[in-house]
């Protein structure tokens, strides 16, 4: 029987709003927590004079119990009945906003929190612009604190129809809007017999109706050279495989350069019996049946798949420098393995996150997302970032 793939969830959503509590909660009420870890966290607040708090299961920075908010991303794995998977809880403070990126670039589907009380906020909008952004497009929506709110039904249906709108308004349907009141256990595994009003799925079945993701094996293959080493006659091109599949007799094409040649043999560590073929993920190097000059940043795909060759390129971007980014100003980009210098030769619009509204202007701020259109001082390789994330990232 084949074993389903992981699934990776990001937990975003404003500070305070109990991500990590529904994290906390949903890893032991899956029996994914190591035996003892709730009462060694116990025994912990009770030392130190403080209430037990589910948060503190990944919270596990010293830090972070003194200050009470998730300042780092943290990976789980834990299992449903149906499959295995990673929970990435993502920090919602705006300072640590680089690091929720990080967390959320990296996940197949997410789950927004939102408090019950308090509705929609600015970095609820802010982190639910920034998913659509990183391409994610199964986004379930989890209204927690119900208990807060008396399980209100109306309640439940104010915040639903204003964080539904917004979403409508990115292009964002959520897959579900569930009512939770994580720290008691309310729909986050069984069903919450405080909203029986509610008959929608819990969040576990929420997560096991999030489709598959699409296996990078099965994208056209990209395979960035990190480095040329020559041992004796052999020169060996190394690097991962970011997508695709090849094997002993593929013609490469390698892009931006335009040279070609057939993959002589596959070169890798440790292993008993020579090695004929290669997928993504793998770390390998490739000899060739002809010598050709060939650099690190180069990418090596199939003749009938290469990936856009261009001196010109439109980019969405979400500002995270400290000084803005300026119009005609040079910027290093780091695209696989190649660094390209490119200029912002036109920034077409600005966008504010927390209303849509679009601007115009010269520089984009810390922190503001804007459309801009780089020129490079050469020609790069990349790819759309809907066909290929891996080379259009």
């Amino acid at each position: 029987m084949k074993t389903a793939a992981t699934l990776k969830i990001v937990i975003v959503g404003h500070v305070d709003h109990g991500k990590s509590t529904l994290v906390g909660r949903l890893l032991h009420e899956t029996d994914s927590l190591p035996d003892g870890k709730v009462e060694s966290l116990r025994e912990v607040c009770e030392r130190r004079g403080m209430p037990f708090e589910w948060a503190f299961v990944m919270d596990a920075l010293q830090a972070e119990r003194d200050q009470g908010i998730t300042i780092d991303t943290a990976h789980i794995p834990f299992h449903s009945s149906l499959r295995p998977y990673v929970i990435i809880d993502a920090p919602g403070h705006k300072e640590f906003l680089k690091n929720m990126i990080t967390g959320a670039a990296n996940a197949d589907a997410a789950v927004l929190v939102i408090d019950a009380l308090e509705g929609v906020r600015e970095q609820s909008r802010r982190h639910g612009y920034l998913l659509h952004l990183l391409g994610l497009r199964q986004l379930a929506v989890a209204v927690n604190k119900m208990d807060a709110v008396d399980f209100s039904e109306q309640r439940f249906a104010e915040v639903s129809a204003e964080i539904r709108g917004y979403l409508a308004s990115i292009g964002v349907t959520p897959t579900e809007i569930i009512p939770v009141a994580a720290r008691h256990g309310d729909n986050v595994v069984g069903r919450s017999a405080n909203m029986d009003w509610y008959q929608g799925p819990t969040v576990i079945e929420a997560l096991d109706r999030f489709a598959a993701s699409v296996s990078e094996i099965d994208r056209p293959l990209r395979f960035p050279v990190q480095d040329v080493y020559k041992f004796d006659h052999r020169r060996i091109l190394a690097g991962r495989i970011e997508s695709g599949r090849l094997k002993v007799g593929d013609r490469l094409l390698f892009s931006p350069s335009g040279k070609s040649a057939r993959v002589a043999s596959i070169e890798t560590w440790n292993s008993a019996a020579p090695v004929i073929a290669a997928v993504a993920g793998q770390s390998i190097g490739v000899t060739l049946d002809e010598q050709i000059f060939l650099e690190r940043g180069q990418i090596a795909s199939l003749l009938d798949s290469a990936p856009i060759g261009t001196e010109q390129f439109r980019a969405r971007l979400f500002w995270l420098g400290r000084a803005p980014l300026q119009l005609g100003r040079r910027y290093k980009l780091k695209l696989a393995t190649a660094e390209h210098w490119v200029t912002a030769e036109a920034i077409e619009r600005i966008i504010d996150v927390t209303d849509l509204a679009i601007s115009e202007g010269d520089t984009v701020e810390r922190n503001a997302v804007a459309e801009v259109l780089f020129r490079g001082h050469g020609k790069l390789a990349l790819d759309s970032f809907i066909d290929n994330p891996r080379t259009g990232r």
